[in-house]
């Protein structure tokens, strides 16, 4: 501004130049935040496939009519987790993870839902079988 009370063109033009680089700055930072916000949720449900993995991995090493609870935790995102044959799948916002489960038999394909206890057991003829 000049003694006047006029802007002159450099300061609109400085002006400009600061709101540009202030609004890239603002969506550069939602879209970091945003992307963390996706890696904690991929992770937290990886780590859910990997505890329900060991736990079905732990009964069927331990022998014949050994069993152990698990109870599946509650996320901000609905996950369905499904047993068949010798994977274990979890399922949540259109996403998919699998994790191979080697020697295990189970009796048939199994649905998991978050927030429910699970008996999960070795039958006599050495086959998972989840309650």
């Amino acid at each position: 501004m000049d003694n006047q009370g006029f802007i002159s063109v450099e300061f609109l033009f400085s002006l400009f130049i600061i709101l540009i680089i202030a609004t890239g700055l603002l969506i550069y930072s939602q879209n970091t935040m945003s992307s963390s916000l996706n890696i904690e949720s991929e992770f937290n449900h990886r780590l859910i496939l990997d505890n329900v993995a060991n736990t079905i991995s732990q009964v069927d090493s331990n022998g014949e009519f050994y069993s152990k609870y698990l109870k599946l935790p509650i996320t901000d995102k609905n996950y369905v987790l499904t047993v068949e044959k010798n994977k274990l799948i979890i399922e949540y916002d259109n996403k998919k993870g699998e994790m191979m489960i080697p020697f295990i038999e189970p009796y048939s394909t199994y649905k998991m839902y978050p927030g429910h206890i699970y008996l999960i057991e070795k039958t006599h003829e050495g086959k998972i079988l989840i309650k």
